[in-house]
Order: structure tokens, then sequence, then C-alpha cells
């Protein structure tokens, strides 16, 4: 893993080269030559943060897994009185 670092003026005239070198490893911007920000790739700023897939990502998986789905029965407490006041 590889640390960049680029000025602000760079990152702002050459953004694509930022994100290709955030794919080797962070990429630290700085603003007046004092550090200011860290650009990740997504990959790596989940890897910080400890989420794990979204929901999306789990959903939108093309495995044929066959689960079973049993969410509890609501029952009555579906039908009851509205109270108004």
């Amino acid at each position: 893993m590889s640390i960049t670092t680029i000025s602000s003026r760079e990152f702002n005239q050459d953004a694509g080269g930022a994100k290709r070198a955030a794919e080797r490893g962070p990429v630290i911007i700085t603003d007046r030559g004092r550090p200011s920000h860290v650009l990740l790739s997504f990959e790596e700023y989940r890897k910080l943060t400890g989420t794990g897939q979204s929901l999306l990502d789990i959903v939108a998986q093309d495995v044929d897994d066959d689960f079973d789905f049993d969410p509890p029965r609501m029952g009555d407490r579906i039908f009851r009185p509205v109270d108004f006041d």
C-alpha cells in the first residue's frame, strides 16, 4: 500500500489521477501545505468502518441458495379500534 500526497490544486486539476492513486492506497490532500482530507477507495473505507455488505449487496447476490423465511404472525393485533382523541 502506497500513500500519495497531493495539493488541493493538483486534486482539482486531476481528480481522475487522484482516484487512480486511491486504488493503490490512501491519498492525502493538503490545503496550504497541511493535510485536510483523505481519499480512499470505497473498499478501503468499508474495511476501516467495519461495515459489511449492504442489504442491496446481499439481495443482489446471484447465489441460488434456498432459505426458509417464516415471518412471525401478527394475529389479532392488526385489527384494533382507532382512538382519534
